[in-house]
C-alpha cells in the first residue's frame, strides 16, 4: 500500500497499541524477569506499519497519566476501569525508548488524552490556515488500538488503521468503510456516544437508548443538536420516523446527558502543541544498528531480523529508501569462531541465550567481527572468567559438535505402536468428556471448553485469571484449580497430557529421523541463562518421566546393535552442591554418611528418629528441600505441600532453623546479588540479574528467587560440563568406536558403548564424573553417579 498524492503520516495512538498488546501477549518477559508483552506487541505492530503502509513520517501520541479535562469535568469519567497493572506501567514506561530506537517523535500533554493530540495533528495538517507549510497532498493514517479516532476519518485523506483482534488482524477505514460499519459517517460518532453511551469509558448517554435506536435517530435526524432542534420543532416527525413515545419521553428528561456525553466523547483539535512535520522523511533519520540493539536487550531475537528485512529493502508498492541503512560488510566467520565469541559473549551477558553474529556486533557497537571477538575476549579476562571459558565452555565445542552429529538411534516402529495406542487412548477420553458434557464439541478450542466448562457447567475457582478477551483461562494451571469442582477436570488434563505427547513427540519425532535412523536433535552450549545445556528439534531434555504415559517415550531411543545404551546420572547433585558451598555441616554429614537425605532432613523438621520418618515425611522434606533451594516463599510452599500456610510456615521456621548455615548462605548469595548485581557458581561463572535494580517489586522478588538458586544449579552445569570434556579426552586415548555420548539430560549423560566395553568404560567414566572436583575442597561431600544399563533409554537397569 502506498500514498499516489504526496506523502504518508502514520499518527501512533502508543496507550491504546500498548494496551492492546499487553492484553493479547500478557506473558512475554526476558529471561531476567522483566515483563515485555507490550513492547513486543507495540514492535511487532511497528514492524507490521512499517511493511504494509510504507510511511514517510511517524509520530507517535500519548496519554499522560495525571486526569485530563474530562475527569475534571466529570468524576466518573473511566471511573469503571481497574488499576492498571504494574507490569503495563512498566512497559508503558519503557516503551519510549522503542520510539527513541525507531527514531519516532513523540506528543503529550497533561490535562489531554491521546486522541485529542492525534485529533490536533490532524486539524494542523488539514487545515488550510495551517502554518506547517509543506503539508501538501499529506495522506494520514491513524494507527490505533480502539475505534475512538474513527470520528477523525475524513474521505481518504485521513484514514484509521486499528485492530480487530489480536495485534495481527487489522483493518483500514476510510470514510465509506465507517458508513458501512455504523450505518453514518464518521463525524456522527460522537452524536452516538453522545445517546447511547460508552460503558468502556463510563460515559452515561441516556439511559434506556441501546446502540440500533442511537443509529436510526442519527441515520433519520443528524447530530444530537438537530435531533433535539427537530424535537423541540415537531414531535411529529419523531413518530412519523417510527419513534415511539418511550423514547421521545427519554430524550426529553436526557438532554443534558446526551450534550454532556457527546462532550466527553469527542476528540479535541485544539491541544496546545507544537508539532513540526519533519524536514526528512523517517527512513533518512533511522538507524539500523540502534533499533537491533534495543532488540537484543528486550531479548526479541526475530524482530532485529525483521527490523533488517524491512529497513534494508524496499517495502510496500512504490516506497524508496532515499538513504538506504547500511548492512554490516559480509564477512566468511569460521564456525570455530563464530561459536567461541557467541559463547564469550553468553558469558558476559548471561541473559543473551544463543547468541547470534548481530548480537556479538551489536555487543561490541562494530560491524567487524574480528573487532567484535577481540572485544569479548578480552572482557573475558577483565570480568575473570577465563577459567570458566578456557577450562569449561571453549573445550566443549567439539564434545558438543561430536554429540549432535552422532544422534541416536529411533525405533519408529515402537513410536507406531504407541501412536495407535495413544490416538485410543485420546478418543477413549475425548467420548468420556462428550458424555460427561452432554455434547460434542472441540475440547482442544479453549473457547468452546471455555463456553462447556464455565457457561454451561457453572465451574468457577477461586482467583481464577482470565484471558486477554476477558473470558476465563482454560490454561492447565487455572484448570488444576477446578479440579476439586468436578472430575471432567481430571479427564480433561489427562487428554491434554496424551495430544501433548503425541503433538511433539510421538507423531513428530518419526519425521525428523534422517535415512540411517538416527535422529539428530540440536543439543545448544548456551542455551539457559544458569549455564545448563538445552535441547531443540525436539527438545529431548522436556520429555516428561514423572508419568508412566511420558516415560514409555524413552523406549523408542534404542541402542545400536553390538553396543548398549548406558546412563549415568548424578544422584541429588543440587543438594549435594548445596550442602557444600553452604558448609552447613549437618547437611554435608547427611551425604558423607551416605544417608537418604529426604529421610535426614524428615527426622530433624518433624522431631522424630529416621526410623520413625513415614513416607508422607519424607515427601513433605523432599518438597521443602528442592523448595528451599529455588527460593520457593511460604504460598508457594503451602500449595506444593497440600497443608495449610500456618503449617507450611512452620516447616519453613523449623528448616532453617536446623540448617541454619545453610540458611545464611542462601540470604547471603541474596544480599551479593543485590550489591553487585550478579552471583557466581564455584568455578566463577556469573549470572546477571539487572531486574534486581526494578522498581516493580514482584519483578525483584522474581529475580531474588533465581538469584539464590543460581549458583547451585550454574555449578552443576560446570560440573557436567567438566566431566564431558574430560571423559571425552579419556576416550579419545581408546578406540574411538568403543563409546559415544548421544545425550546430555540435565544431571544426566547417555552413552552409546560396546557391549563387551562396558564393564572397562563405564567405571571409569563414573570415576570422572564424580572427580570433577576433590572431595577435600568440598567438605567431602561424596559426589555420586548412578549407572543404568539397557538396550532402551526407557528400559534400562540399575548397574552395581
Amino acid at each position: 500500500m502506498s500514498s499516489k498524492n504526496g506523502k504518508r503520516l502514520v499518527i501512533l495512538d502508543a496507550h491504546a497499541i500498548i494496551h492492546r498488546a499487553y492484553h493479547a501477549l500478557p506473558d512475554f518477559a526476558t529471561s531476567g524477569g522483566e515483563p515485555t508483552g507490550a513492547l513486543y506487541g507495540l514492535s511487532t505492530m511497528l514492524m507490521k506499519i512499517i511493511g504494509e503502509l510504507s510511511p514517510d513520517y511517524i509520530v507517535a501520541a500519548y496519554d499522560l497519566p495525571k486526569p485530563t479535562y474530562r475527569h475534571e469535568a466529570y468524576d466518573g469519567y473511566k471511573g469503571t476501569r481497574a488499576k492498571t497493572d504494574d507490569a503495563l506501567v512498566s512497559q508503558l514506561v519503557r516503551s519510549r525508548e522503542v520510539f527513541e530506537a525507531m527514531n519516532i517523535p513523540m506528543y503529550d500533554k497533561e490535562g489531554f488524552e491521546a486522541d485529542d493530540v492525534i485529533g490536533t495533528i490532524v486539524s494542523e495538517i488539514t487545515n488550510s490556515k495551517s502554518q506547517i507549510t509543506n503539508n501538501k497532498g499529506v495522506e494520514i493514517i491513524i494507527a490505533s488500538g480502539d475505534m475512538d479516532t474513527l470520528q477523525l476519518v475524513d474521505g481518504k485523506k485521513v484514514q484509521v488503521y486499528t485492530l480487530k483482534k489480536g495485534i495481527q488482524d487489522t483493518i483500514l477505514y476510510d470514510e465509506t468503510a465507517v458508513e458501512k460499519r455504523f450505518g453514518f459517517g464518521p463525524k456522527f460518532l460522537p452524536d452516538f456516544k453522545g445517546l447511547r453511551g460508552d460503558p468502556s469509558d463510563n460515559i452515561i448517554g441516556i439511559a434506556g437508548i441501546g446502540e440500533k435506536t442511537a443509529t436510526t435517530l442519527i441515520k433519520e435526524f443528524g447530530s444530537v443538536e438537530d435531533i433535539y432542534k427537530t424535537l423541540k420543532k415537531s414531535k411529529d416527525k419523531f413518530e412519523k420516523a417510527g419513534i415511539k413515545p418511550r423514547i421521545i419521553k427519554l430524550l426529553e428528561d436526557g438532554e443534558e446527558e446526551a450534550f454532556f456525553s457527546k462532550m466527553l466523547a469527542s476528540i479535541r483539535r485544539d491541544v496546545p502543541i507544537d508539532f513540526v512535520l519533519p524536514k526528512k522523511t523517517w527512513r533518512e533519520n533511522v538507524s539500523l544498528e540502534t533499533i537491533t540493539g534495543l532488540f537484543s536487550k528486550l531479548e526479541f531475537r526475530t524482530l532485529g531480523a525483521r527490523a533488517r528485512e524491512l529497513l534494508s529493502k524496499k517495502t510496500g508498492e512504490d516506497t524508496t529508501m532515499k538513504n538506504p541503512v547500511v548492512e554490516p560488510v559480509a564477512q566468511e566467520v569460521p564456525d570455530d569462531q563464530y561459536k567461541e565469541a557467541s559463547i564469550g559473549l553468553w558469558l558476559l551477558k548471561s541473559n543473551i541465550t544463543n547468541p547470534k553474529i548481530e548480537d556479538i556486533l551489536n555487543y561490541a557497537g562494530t560491524k567487524d567481527f574480528n573487532t567484535a571477538k577481540e572485544k569479548i575476549m578480552r572482557d573475558i579476562k577483565e570480568n575473570k572468567l577465563s577459567l570458566v571459558f578456557e577450562e569449561i565452555e571453549k573445550p566443549l565445542i567439539p564434545v558438543v559438535t561430536k554429540m549432535n552429529n552422532r544422534g541416536v538411534t529411533v525405533d519408529k516402529s515402537y513410536l507406531d505402536k504407541l501412536s495407535k495406542e495413544y490416538h485410543k487412548k485420546l478418543s477413549s477420553l475425548e467420548g468420556d468428556i462428550w458424555n460427561e458434557t452432554g455434547e460434542e464439541f472441540n475440547i482442544n478450542s479453549p473457547k468452546q471448553l471455555g463456553e462447556i466448562l464455565f457457561v454451561k457447567m457453572g465451574l468457577k475457582a477461586k482467583n481464577q485469571k482470565k484471558t486477554s478477551t476477558g473470558a476465563l483461562s482454560t490454561r492447565e494451571s487455572e484448570l488444576e484449580k477446578l479440579r476439586e469442582e468436578h472430575k471432567i477436570i481430571d479427564k480433561i488434563l489427562e487428554y491434554r497430557e496424551f495430544q501433548k505427547l503425541l503433538s511433539t513427540y510421538i507423531d513428530t519425532i518419526p519425521d525428523m529421523v534422517d535415512n540411517d535412523g538416527r535422529l539428530r536433535a540440536n543439543f545448544l552450549q548456551a542455551g539457559t541463562t544458569t549455564g545448563r545445556m538445552s535441547s531443540e528439534n525436539p527438545n529431548l531434555q522436556n520429555i516428561p518421566i514423572k508419568t508412566e504415559t511420558g516415560r514409555k517415550i524413552r523406549g523408542a531411543f534404542v541402542a545400536t546393535e553390538g553396543f548398549s545404551l548406558v546412563a549415568f546420572d548424578y544422584s541429588q547433585i543440587e543438594l549435594r552442591i548445596a550442602a557444600f558451598l553452604s558448609g552447613d555441616e549437618k547437611l554435608c554429614s547427611v551425604f558423607r554418611k551416605g544417608e537418604d537425605v529426604h529421610t535426614s532432613v524428615a527426622s530433624e523438621v518433624f522431631g522424630v528418629s529416621k526410623e520413625d520418618v513415614t513416607k508422607e515425611m519424607r515427601r513433605k522434606a523432599k518438597v521443602i528441600n528442592f523448595g528451599i533451594l529455588y527460593g520457593m516463599g511460604i504460598n508457594a510452599l503451602k500449595a506444593n505441600l497440600g497443608t495449610s500456610r500456618a503449617e507450611a510456615q512452620e516447616f519453613y521456621n523449623e528448616y532453617f532453623k536446623k540448617f541454619s548455615t545453610l540458611a545464611e548462605y542462601l540470604e547471603g548469595t541474596k544480599e551479593f546479588a543485590r550489591q553487585n548485581g550478579f552471583t557466581e557458581t564455584y568455578f566463577g561463572r556469573k549470572r546477571y540479574f539487572p531486574d534486581l535494580n526494578s522498581r516493580l517489586p514482584y519483578i525483584v522478588a522474581s529475580a531474588e528467587r533465581m538469584a539464590i538458586n543460581a549458583p547451585i544449579q550454574g555449578t552443576e552445569a560446570d560440573i557436567i560440563k567438566k566431566a564431558m570434556v574430560a571423559i571425552d579426552s579419556e576416550l579419545s586415548k581408546k578406540d574411538v568406536e568403543d563409546a559415544h555420548l548421544l545425550l546430555q539430560v540435565h544431571d544426566e549423560l547417555v552413552f552409546e558403548i560396546k557391549k563387551e566395553k562396558i564393564d572397562e568404560i563405564a567405571p571409569l567414566i563414573s570415576s570422572i564424573m564424580t572427580s570433577v572436583i576433590e572431595p577435600d575442597k568440598i567438605c567431602d561431600v561424596p559426589i555420586v553417579v548412578d549407572i543404568n544399563v539397557g538396550d532402551r533409554w526407557g528400559e534400562m537397569e540399575k548397574s552395581v
